[in-house]
């Protein structure tokens, strides 16, 4: 997820629902909560703007806001750098047909990078277990991680690289075309 308008991104998996509903997996391709719904649509968004269920979530609660997603604090604060609350667009892997990896740190998130190398400036985390698009790979600097040492890079979202020494693909070798 990224921050409307900004190039500040977090990887992270979806562990959790809310604020406003706990069955709404509105991600899933087989969603368990508010059928009705087209896949990709929070409940609550579609109560906020267009009165799902006359503008109340499943409790019967007024919904007051259309947010969809409940960032964790690591995720809102580090991650996105975000001090209050804001609009982020979230893709989904459903929505692409890339090839993924899961981000391997050893126990504090990864630093994603707007080039292939620890030089260029910090654009957002990838938290441990995040499945992550693999768009392209390119080499660049050689970086030691849990997974290896390897000079291998990969482009998981506008500007936005990956070490493979913490990506698990299955593979040390490219698992994208070159960027």
């Amino acid at each position: 997820m990224c921050v409307a308008d900004t190039t500040r991104c977090e990887y992270a998996p979806v562990w959790d629902v809310g604020p406003w509903n706990t069955t709404d997996d509105y991600w899933s391709a087989t969603r368990h909560g508010f059928t009705d719904l087209p896949r990709g649509v929070p409940q609550a968004q579609a109560a906020s703007r267009s009165g799902h269920r006359e503008g109340r979530d499943q409790y019967g609660r007024e919904v007051t806001n259309p947010a969809g997603i409940d960032l964790a604090d690591g995720t809102f604060w580090d991650g996105l750098g975000l001090r209050s609350n804001a609009w982020v667009d979230v893709t989904f892997l459903w929505q692409g047909e890339a090839a993924t990896g899961v981000v391997h740190p050893g126990g504090t998130p990864v630093n994603v990078r707007t080039g292939p190398g620890t030089g260029y400036p910090r654009t957002g985390l990838a938290a441990e277990r995040a499945r992550v698009p693999v768009l392209c790979t390119v080499r660049g600097q050689t970086v030691s991680g849990p997974l290896g040492t390897t000079d291998l890079w990969n482009k998981i979202g506008p500007d936005n690289f990956v070490s493979d020494a913490y990506l698990r693909t299955g593979t040390g070798e490219p698992v994208a075309p070159p960027c």
